[in-house]
């Protein structure tokens, strides 16, 4: 029987997911030593975004924090060999990786620095309470001295040969060749990389953070977290059960916070431990600069409140045991992590990124080539979610092309452009809905609600692809229907199709925004609806165009790429010169 579609049919509790309330979004700050290139981007910075902007559709409270990494060897190390001094170097580095960040459409609340007066205050006064607590302790300990350059040689300071697998030159931290994490004492032949000069061994004091206290409970915390997901449950759970050892809290380096700590003279806070207390002191940071000093506490203490950390494998530890344990340890009953989602790795070609070897693209570098949505999108739709994944150009092709192209930009512009011609610019009026019609509208209910579900479990190629499937749907809706014919026969059943369509094309507007955001903005004003598509709602998706409301002239949303795949290699050969050039 055919009968009208009620509206009520379709936004009544389209999908199951509860609302949170005040949600804190995170990733992994960035360090700032070098520009961030795509597989750093993917899992944390990126996907941060990606949730973010989707709670916001839902229209939770969110607070979307990160900053800039700039302490530690490696920034110290290049500032001494650059004649500066390392501040003037992150400033540099920080306000460039803040543009890019911006062109990449990262919508962060607050995207600070370790360097913000705000941040080295938190930590020094919350280290403070952790020693004053009983769970930081001191301990003599042998290191790598330079007599020339009267410094201890930590991490990026010396490199000599690897102990494991004989490459030179392996770094005093980790082998760049076998990838085995290394002590500067373990290496073989080291030297300073300031002077090159042989190092004495040489005892030093050192504050450590006593992690093995919090065995029991950060058990308890895991085991019951039921949004944690297999691969960083069962990771930090082995961790555990293997036995945790005392973290140092304190470095011999000029570069960083100065440690609070009695007789601590000349040390500096270790930066896995700064960085990390630096998600509390962005989120105090971004309400103290809005005025409300006291908003942090709410998202920090309120037990109703939600955190999402989005991070590489390589940092699942810091954010289950350690963030946790540091957050135990100052008896504030702090909220501890609720999500950590943690991807794989993104190779290029089977091979890690690497900036020396050339192997990799870089975010400043990728946007030179493409807009900021094609790479989201790929992104997304390769996140590595249980296993590593693999960039390849002949990949990126076909993704850009027979995704964004053929179906998504496909179906919208022929929607819109049998709207303009047959309809002057007019969404139509409809007739009955047929059994056909009727379909198709509970299959937009159903995979709306899928893709919302997709993004609430933070399974977010799982999402891409379900937004593309979506604009298949509605080619394979069309092409079924056959407007272009329907409109000579029956111009109502005709206007009945391209009034399903169109509202199709509304759905993916609403449910492309998280992940391209700025493409879901030009289909929203090519739909000529009013605001911004990041101040609607997620309920918006289920609501039709009515009939009479006028679109805009529409145009096509993406380009294919003919460009090969030697020939996008060597345009980003030219775009690698370009970059190196500029100041």
């Amino acid at each position: 029987m055919l009968h009208k579609l009620k509206l009520i049919d379709l936004i009544e509790n389209p999908w199951g997911c509860v609302k949170l309330g005040k949600i804190l979004v995170t990733s992994a700050w960035p360090y700032i030593n070098v520009v961030p290139h795509i597989g750093n981007l993917v899992g944390s910075v990126l996907s941060a975004d990606v949730v973010a902007r989707f709670y916001r559709l839902k229209g939770e409270e969110v607070v979307m924090v990160s900053g800039s990494d700039e302490h530690g060897t490696p920034i110290e190390v290049e500032a001494i060999r650059r004649g500066i001094p390392p501040k003037e170097l992150t400033d540099k580095n920080h306000a460039k990786v803040v543009e890019l960040f911006a062109k990449w459409g990262i919508s962060f609340d607050n995207y600070t620095r370790t360097e913000s007066p705000v941040h080295k205050e938190f930590v020094q006064k919350h280290l403070m309470n952790i020693y004053n607590n009983g769970y930081i302790f001191t301990r003599e300990t042998e290191m790598l001295y330079c007599v020339n350059c009267k410094r201890f040689l930590p991490d990026r300071f010396v490199e000599g040969k690897c102990p494991h697998c004989g490459y030179q030159p392996a770094r005093g931290d980790q082998c760049d060749s076998c990838g085995r994490l290394l002590e500067p004492t373990s290496l073989i032949e080291p030297y300073c990389v300031i002077c090159k000069g042989k190092p004495i061994v040489k005892k030093t004091k050192h504050w450590y953070f006593d992690l093995a206290k919090f065995s029991e409970n950060l058990l308890k915390y895991i085991s019951g977290n039921k949004q944690l997901p297999s691969n960083a449950k069962n990771f930090s759970l082995n961790l555990i059960r293997e036995g945790l050892k005392p973290r140092a809290v304190t470095r011999d380096v000029a570069w960083g916070i100065p440690a609070p700590f009695p007789e601590a003279e000349g040390k500096t806070i270790y930066v896995w431990v700064e960085a990390l207390l630096g998600y509390v002191s962005a989120t105090i940071e971004y309400f103290r600069n809005r005025g409300d000093p006291e908003g942090w506490k709410a998202y920090w203490f309120n037990k109703e409140a939600k955190s999402l950390y989005f991070i590489g494998k390589d940092n699942i530890p810091f954010h289950t045991i350690i963030l946790p344990a540091l957050l135990m340890a100052s008896h504030e009953d702090y909220n501890l992590p609720w999500n950590v989602s943690a991807t794989e790795f993104l190779q290029f070609k089977g091979e890690k990124a690497s900036k020396s070897q050339r192997i990799g693209i870089w975010i400043d570098e990728a946007l030179e080539l493409f807009p900021a949505d094609y790479w989201r999108y790929f992104l997304m739709a390769i996140r590595p979610e249980t296993r590593d994944s693999n960039f390849s150009w002949d990949l990126f092709i076909e993704k850009v092309n027979a995704d964004l192209n053929d179906a998504l930009g496909n179906f919208v512009h022929r929607t819109l452009s049998f709207i303009n011609a047959q309809f002057n610019g007019e969404i139509p009026e409809p007739g009955d809905f047929d059994s056909i019609d009727n379909q198709v509208l509970e299959t937009l209910k159903q995979r709306v609600n899928e893709i919302a579900e997709h993004y609430e479990a933070c399974r977010l190629q799982s999402a891409a692809n379900a937004v593309i499937s979506l604009s298949r749907l509605g080619n394979q809706y069309i092409n079924e229907k056959e407007p272009w014919n329907l409109i000579k026969q029956d111009k109502v059943k005709a206007a009945t199709t391209i009034y399903t369509a169109a509202h199709i094309v509304k759905a993916l507007a609403v449910v492309s925004a998280p992940i391209m955001p700025f493409k879901a903005e030009e289909l929203w004003k090519m739909l000529n609806l009013p605001g911004s598509i990041h101040s609607q709602r997620w309920d918006e998706a289920l609501k039709p165009l009515p009939a009479g409301h006028r679109i805009s002239k529409p145009k096509p949303l993406f380009k294919k790429i003919a460009a090969s795949e030697k020939e996008l290699e060597e345009m980003l050969a030219k775009v690698r010169s370009k970059i190196a050039k500029s100041p």
